[in-house]
């Protein structure tokens, strides 16, 4: 080989190897610290860019393990998630950080954010585009997610997210009582009188003070109009009289509520 061909070659090289290098020290975050990486990461998740947030975030619970750095990484991790409505992704990420920080100052936010993404789950993506709300939905989601804020207002009364939480766990009280009075309006329709009954009972009896009390009455009294029960009937719409004073279902109560806006539409 002529000197300038082992010269070509030995240039070709360098340049090989100066680009390789390049391209290693862009991708390498070894040398990086635990704040620098964390940094980046929220850098990319504000431009956008979900997937390279993500990867660092996950390299940055590594490299800064056992500190309030790695926890934070994890609940942003969880919180990408949620926003992405990857709900079992977030409960899962969720679920793991409370099982390894539970002492954590930041475990009332790991209870928030669980009730929030069963919460959402619930409302589903185009839920408030429709007319269907978290009443007409699955209701283990619902339930979940209050036990979530209940556990939080209990041992965190004076978090920052208690009182968003305390709301809505009365949304969600609401909700499930309304969904008995939907399944009990639904056996009225049909006739089935003592399923009518059992559910109308349910939504009174377990969600006392929820709006949809009113016309769990009212299905009660019909209810109990159609089986011949007079005098329970009576007792019933003595009861929707004197809490209810200017009820439209008092003379009829079959009758029902028109025009009337969702009481659900909180947020």
């Amino acid at each position: 080989m002529t000197q300038l061909s082992v010269a070509a070659v030995a240039v070709a090289t360098c340049v090989f190897l100066a680009g390789c290098a390049g391209t290693t020290d862009r991708n390498d975050t070894s040398t990086w610290s635990p704040d620098r990486i964390y940094q980046e990461a929220r850098d990319e998740l504000e431009a956008g860019n979900t997937d390279k947030a993500a990867v660092l975030f996950e390299k940055l619970e590594g490299r800064a393990a056992g500190t309030p750095l790695a926890q934070q990484a994890q609940l942003e991790r969880a919180y990408m998630h949620y926003k992405a409505r990857e709900q079992a992704q977030a409960l899962t990420v969720i679920d793991r950080f409370m099982r390894l920080h539970p002492a954590s100052e930041a475990y009332d936010y790991a209870l928030y954010l669980r009730g929030l993404v069963n919460f959402n789950d619930n409302l589903g993506l185009f839920g408030f585009l429709g007319d269907q709300d978290l009443s007409e939905r699955d209701q283990k989601a619902a339930k979940d997610s209050y036990e979530s804020f209940k556990e939080l207002t209990e041992r965190f009364p004076k978090s920052k997210y208690a009182d968003d939480a305390r709301q809505r766990m009365a949304y969600i009280v609401n909700a499930l009582s309304q969904a008995e009075v939907n399944v009990a309006r639904y056996y009225v329709k049909r006739g089935v009188w003592l399923a009518a009954i059992n559910r109308a009972q349910t939504a009174i009896k377990s969600y006392p003070g929820a709006p949809a009390q009113e016309e769990a009455l009212a299905i009660l009294a019909q209810s109990y109009d159609a089986m011949g029960m007079k005098a329970l009937r009576d007792d019933t719409l003595r009861v929707l009289r004197s809490n209810y004073p200017q009820s439209e279902f008092l003379g009829n109560p079959s009758a029902r509520v028109k025009n009337q806006s969702p009481w659900w539409k909180l947020w």
